[in-house]
């Protein structure tokens, strides 16, 4: 049901369930890998011990496995889902991408493609809603599959599609009235990139509010990125990172004419989205809102500072602010309170 696109329609059925599973003594490779991978992914605690069965004497992964594709490959998914510290984890990655590599000559086509696909980018790393689409396909050639089950997966992923297109429809509209794309011609413009990586973080139909506060997010996020990392002069740059301090409208009065069309526009996004959350949950997000931008904006000066003086970090001094450049923090608690989580 996950792969197929309509586990959210059972939630708390498949929550329920997953209380009551773990992979006991008898388990072959293929139903403990999948347990171990499907009971991380959902949060609950499970050892890597479990795979501890399946070593011989000398600590290896034993041999008489290397021809077990389902559990191979059901091995491979699971071993994406490790934790640092987990030598196990590693250990089942290598073994098992070892023997499915050598296997693959020998798969029938279906099979191959699978093994193919999870081998280049395994299921833990994917967008799942475009991985709905091509497992679809590959689940009508399944003669194990369950026709109800198939038939809604194709009706849902029909409906699912519709909302995300009336999305994208509003969202053009929003692009064009705002009109960065014009004004800013150094910025990317990339809405459907953007919109489709909102998609990849919450892609239910329910959550629509949260994929458009989202797009908009990384839309405006990457003009002002664009600002620091391409166009802008280190004073300008300099006024621009104090003025998002402020935030304040009078803050931008020193501000070049290209900044100040990028300054309204934040701040005209971040009033838009707190005065959402207020009127539907009571609760004023604007603090953290604007803390957040401000971080941003600090590390993206960071960066132009280091570009302007010629000075290269190390990999210490760059990870340290690539952690918050990169924009994963701020996307996280744009995502949350998008979602109507105060």
């Amino acid at each position: 049901m996950q792969r197929l696109g309509v586990a959210y329609h059972f939630e708390q059925e498949i929550e329920e369930v997953l209380k009551f599973q773990h992979p006991d003594v008898t388990s072959d490779l293929y139903t403990t890998a999948l347990q171990f991978r499907i009971l991380r992914e959902h949060g609950f605690s499970i050892s890597s011990d479990v795979f501890d069965k399946f070593r011989s004497r000398d600590g290896k992964f034993m041999d008489s496995l290397s021809l077990d594709i389902e559990g191979l490959e059901s091995l491979y998914e699971a071993s994406h889902l490790g934790m640092d510290g987990e030598s196990t984890a590693e250990e089942a990655k290598n073994f098992s991408m070892k023997n499915l590599k050598s296997l693959m000559e020998k798969l029938d086509s279906n099979t191959a493609k699978q093994v193919k696909q999870s081998l280049e980018v395994p299921l833990y790393w994917r967008v799942p809603r475009v991985e709905v689409r091509k497992f679809i396909g590959i689940y009508e050639k399944d003669s194990t599959k369950n026709l109800t089950l198939l038939e809604l997966a194709k009706l849902d992923y029909n409906l699912v599609q519709s909302v995300h297109q009336r999305e994208l429809k509003e969202l053009q509209r929003w692009w064009k009235d705002l009109g960065l794309a014009e004004k800013l011609t150094f910025s990317r413009d990339r809405l459907m990139e953007n919109h489709l990586w909102a998609m990849g973080i919450v892609s239910e139909p329910q959550f629509s509010k949260c994929r458009i506060g989202l797009t908009k997010f990384v839309c405006i996020l990457t003009v002002i990125d664009d600002m620091y990392d391409v166009y802008g002069s280190l004073d300008e740059l300099e006024s621009f990172t104090d003025a998002v301090d402020r935030w304040e409208m009078k803050a931008m009065e020193d501000l070049p004419e290209y900044m100040k069309v990028c300054y309204v526009a934040l701040l005209n996004f971040a009033n838009e989205m707190v005065c959402g959350v207020i009127k539907d949950h009571g609760f004023n997000t604007l603090p953290y809102i604007k803390a957040e931008w401000a971080n941003l904006c600090r590390a993206y000066l960071v960066e132009a500072r280091w570009f302007y003086s010629g000075y290269i970090p190390s990999v210490d001094e760059y990870l340290e602010n690539a952690c918050i450049s990169v924009g994963g923090h701020a996307a996280m608690v744009h995502a949350y309170i998008f979602r109507g989580a105060p």
